[in-house]
């Protein structure tokens, strides 16, 4: 998957939307939470980043390629240096892993109307 395929796969999530910060990383949002960033220029540590859960991150961070996230890893973020260090299905469910973790963080009335647009 290249970083156009990303982007238009989270951008079909209800309700998410994207924004350029920190100068060239591209953010995926939901409620103005971040669920994914993609960095838009070569970095050496990060390419995507994604929260996960306790579990997901242990199990991930123990394969090449993949390391803590530098500022968010005691939230469980993970950064992937290589989009090709995962399969296209395993990728694309722990995208959705995210978001849905960031939905699930939001206040009930904003889950209620993204459920609504679902």
């Amino acid at each position: 998957m290249d970083k156009e395929q990303i982007r238009d796969y989270c951008l079909s999530f209800p309700g998410a939307t994207e924004q350029v910060q920190w100068g060239s990383d591209l953010l995926f949002k939901i409620g103005g939470k971040m669920f994914a960033c993609v960095n838009l220029e070569p970095a050496e540590l990060r390419t995507l980043n994604l929260k996960c859960d306790p579990e997901m991150f242990a199990e991930l961070t123990e394969r090449e390629g993949i390391v803590p996230n530098k500022y968010l890893s005691r939230y469980h973020w993970i950064s992937i240096r290589s989009i090709e260090s995962l399969r296209k299905k395993e990728l694309l469910g722990l995208i959705r892993a995210s978001y849905d973790m960031v939905l699930a963080k939001l206040p009930r009335k904003f889950q209620a109307e993204i459920a609504a647009i679902a």
